[in-house]
């Protein structure tokens, strides 16, 4: 059933992602184009992290609620406000609100397939769909940009990815909508496994009580607050490692452009470096949901913290050498073997800690703590390496990643059982 509707699982999320990641490198420029400094620029371009973070909560409730397709769209026609608005915004104002929109969207499409994988994928294989899923997020962030460079090329207009993007949206929503849904489709097979089983024990039956699960309706939603306080004692652990591993990632993001320009390097080669580690990045995804479903989450967890904490506290002793290139570009690939090989993983914790007959609420809540690892580490980089050094930035995020393999290997074993 998986394979037969990939194109339905997998294809919205394909079709998003490369469309927001044709318009992320633009953001600045596009603010800047408005008259916005430097500073005013990587605020309006972190109004979209802010967005998804402030839109897990509400697409937790509207995945319990209305399903995960009817979300979707709402989300996808949310979006293309958005993207009118990134068209034509006025001002600063209007450009920040457009991200923002953006944001909560990326947040409803991110939330409602994570959501019908942890209740419709079978345990033993869960870790490499989930894996798949997060390497469709890596794929539009890879191909995103070189599409937008193309387009700039041939338009010269910053306004053609912007229509990129609004196409994108609406293939999506059309998918979405006409497709067929994958819930449905997953609900009936799972009844017509369940009639065929119980046909087979009318046919031999012998006499046994039944000790299986028997169907039933799925009840309607908690609520996301009484999901919080009912679960706080994963997520106060378990969430709050999961996000240091977030925050890892995004300091990776921030940390490696910065240290090419503190040492002197041009643009071209800080852009080789990168592309570079982003496509060791792209190449591992799914190896990582190998490893999880073979060999335990914790397998991959661990050695993905350890890579990226180690890596960033290396790194941060090579600033002021002889061959601090040469040092940029090696820890620069270490870091996107680490980051490849933590693929998936904050999604399959999250699908394994969630309770399995109403988890969209939960995910909403889990979501939230990663975004929000995600959203601080670069703050506290940039206040770090005003008041200290870069160095120094770049090596408490190793110690942030040390204490997260530290904390994984303490709480993956007792909230997510080998078993």
């Amino acid at each position: 059933m998986l394979w037969r509707l990939a194109p339905m699982i997998y294809g919205p999320t394909v079709l998003f992602a490369v469309g927001e990641g044709a318009v992320i490198p633009l953001l600045p420029v596009l603010a800047a184009a408005l008259g916005a400094d430097v500073p005013t620029a990587a605020l309006v371009a972190s109004a979209l992290v802010v967005g998804q973070l402030c839109g897990n909560l509400p697409a937790g409730w509207a995945v319990a609620r209305i399903g995960e397709r009817v979300t979707m769209a709402i989300g996808g026609a949310v979006a293309l406000l958005g993207a009118a608005g990134l068209a034509f915004a006025p001002n600063l104002a209007v450009l920040a609100a457009s991200v923002f929109v953006i944001g909560l969207s990326a947040a409803a499409f991110g939330l409602a397939r994570h959501s019908f994988m942890t209740t419709r994928v079978p345990l033993t294989f869960r870790a490499r769909s989930l894996s798949l899923l997060g390497g469709t997020f890596r794929l539009g962030m890879f191909v995103g940009p070189f599409l937008a460079a193309a387009l700039l090329g041939v338009f010269g207009d910053l306004r053609a990815t912007i229509w990129f993007f609004g196409g994108c949206l609406v293939a999506t929503i059309a998918l979405v909508l006409l497709g067929p849904d994958p819930e449905v489709e997953a609900a009936a097979a799972s009844r017509s496994a369940a009639r065929a089983n119980r046909d087979v024990e009318e046919r031999e039956d012998t006499g046994e009580p039944v000790t299986g699960a028997i169907p039933t309706r799925r009840e309607p939603g908690t609520g996301v607050i009484r999901t919080m306080w009912r679960h706080r004692g994963v997520l106060s652990r378990l969430g709050v490692a999961a996000a240091s591993l977030s925050a890892v990632r995004s300091a990776r993001q921030v940390v490696l452009p910065l240290w090419g320009v503190s040492i002197g390097l041009d643009a071209q080669t800080i852009a080789l470096v990168v592309g570079v580690s982003g496509a060791i990045d792209f190449a591992l995804f799914y190896a990582s949901g190998q490893v999880m479903d073979r060999f335990g989450r914790l397998w991959a967890a661990l050695p993905a913290m350890l890579l990226m904490g180690l890596g960033f506290i290396a790194l941060s002793f090579t600033h002021d050498g002889d061959q601090a290139a040469m040092w940029f570009a090696l820890f620069a690939a270490v870091l996107g073997v680490g980051n490849g090989l933590s693929s998936g993983i904050l999604l399959t914790l999250g699908a394994d800690a969630a309770p399995q007959s109403d988890p969209a609420a939960f995910l909403g809540s889990w979501r939230t703590l990663t975004d929000a690892g995600g959203a601080l580490a670069p703050l506290l980089v940039s206040a770090v390496a005003a008041v200290f050094s870069l160095s120094i930035a770049t090596g408490l995020m190793g110690a942030v990643g040390l204490l997260g393999a530290a904390a994984f290997a303490r709480w993956v074993p007792r909230f997510v059982p080998r078993s």
